[in-house]
């Protein structure tokens, strides 16, 4: 039982719905598993409501599934003590509002300050994992990562979903989605990404193949890629099939319907953080699409994962690798052969997610070990 009854969560919009798909899962999360009353402050309602329908855009506070949300609009405002919550989660760095601060100082028991970091497979921040940040008015601010080993706060998971995904049932879901009967029967395949995925080669590639493929892409999601393929507008609904390969265009579905997507699929391509550590607790085989940064630091990323999660899985990971433009053997652009080579290793990638899986299960979750450390400090 937590000695905290309040939490504050602060959330920029960066990544479309990566960030705040990350934030509004905790926030749930420790609402209903912890007993929280939690107050989520984030600046972009309209991504928002993509992945949660419920949100309504115009409005400054609102009740969505037992969380306060407050649309936060820029750094202005004065805050009292009574205001601010036990604990507090700048997510990725942000700069929470200097009026919050202030009030935060005044508080006594001062409230537990965190930095909830974006997720990293290098191997330094298991010693920046829950170090303390000195900051004015002799306040402290700890640094909590997510990761991939029992040295730090683990990946976000809710405590029903793993039961959930055994006993989901793909076909009455797939139906419901529109997927005749043929299209469930191929190579179930959803494709989340940037717009800068080479999605049209890898198209050209399934299209020639020897087996049918479904490719399920969510709306706005490679749109040139499948109009081009379609002929069409893109729109939800749309479906071509050309060669062996069928696109169906998905609506943007909410959060726990993305869950049964990943579940219902052979193979999942995600992208950013939310769908990335989703897909490591569907315990399918994946292509992780890492959010860029400057300098190609993403691909230092990258490579940190994937020498933990495919180190035997050699196909994989060059495919991996040439999906975010940083092919392992040069710049060639044989994607026919990438793919077959993953295909070939279709048997090990399954073994490997689940596992994968089983392994991250016994570190815990990111909302529980969060919460063990703030006890910890009091």
């Amino acid at each position: 039982m937590t000695p905290f009854r309040r939490l504050d969560l602060f959330c920029r919009v960066v990544d479309n719905y990566g960030d705040i798909g990350i934030c509004w899962r905790l926030a749930k999360q420790l609402v209903r598993e912890h007993g929280l009353a939690v107050t989520l402050f984030v600046d972009d309602l309209a991504s928002f409501q993509r992945i949660c329908p419920a949100v309504n855009v115009a409005a400054e506070r609102q009740q969505v599934e037992g969380v306060t949300v407050r649309h936060w609009r820029d750094q202005d405002g004065v805050y009292t003590p009574a205001e601010v919550a036990d604990i507090v989660i700048e997510f990725f760095a942000v700069d929470l509002p200097p009026g919050y601060i202030d009030a935060m100082a005044q508080c006594a028991p001062r409230p537990v300050w965190f930095n909830l970091e974006g997720l990293t497979a290098e191997e330094w921040v298991e010693g920046c994992h829950r170090l303390p940040s000195m900051q004015p008015r002799a306040m402290t601010k700890y640094f909590f990562f997510p990761g991939f080993t029992d040295k730090t706060g683990g990946l976000l998971r809710e405590a029903e979903l793993e039961r959930q995904r055994l006993q989901f049932e793909p076909a009455a879901f797939l139906s419901q989605l529109g997927l005749t009967p043929a299209e469930q029967a191929a190579t179930r395949v959803s494709l989340f990404c940037y717009p800068h995925a080479p999605v049209s080669a890898l198209f050209d590639v399934w299209q020639n193949g020897a087996r049918p493929l479904t490719c399920l892409v969510p709306e706005g999601v490679a749109a040139d890629a499948v109009r081009a393929f379609t002929g069409g507008g893109g729109g939800a609904g749309s479906v071509a099939t050309r060669g062996a390969l069928t696109v169906r265009v998905l609506p943007f579905v909410p959060q726990p319907d993305y869950d049964k997507l990943l579940w219902a699929c052979d193979l999942n391509f995600v992208r950013g953080e939310d769908s990335f550590v989703r897909a490591q607790w569907a315990g399918k085989p994946f292509i992780w699409h890492i959010y860029p940064q400057d300098e190609n630091l993403h691909h230092k990323k990258l490579r940190a994962f994937l020498r933990r999660y495919a180190a035997d899985l050699p196909a994989l990971a060059d495919f991996s690798l040439r999906w975010n433009g940083a092919p392992a053997h040069g710049e060639d652009d044989n994607w026919a052969a990438s793919w077959a080579a993953v295909a070939a290793e279709a048997g090990a990638a399954t073994a490997r997610a689940a596992a994968w899986q089983r392994e991250m299960l016994s570190h815990g979750d990111l909302a529980s070990n969060m919460l063990s450390f703030a006890a910890s400090l009091r």
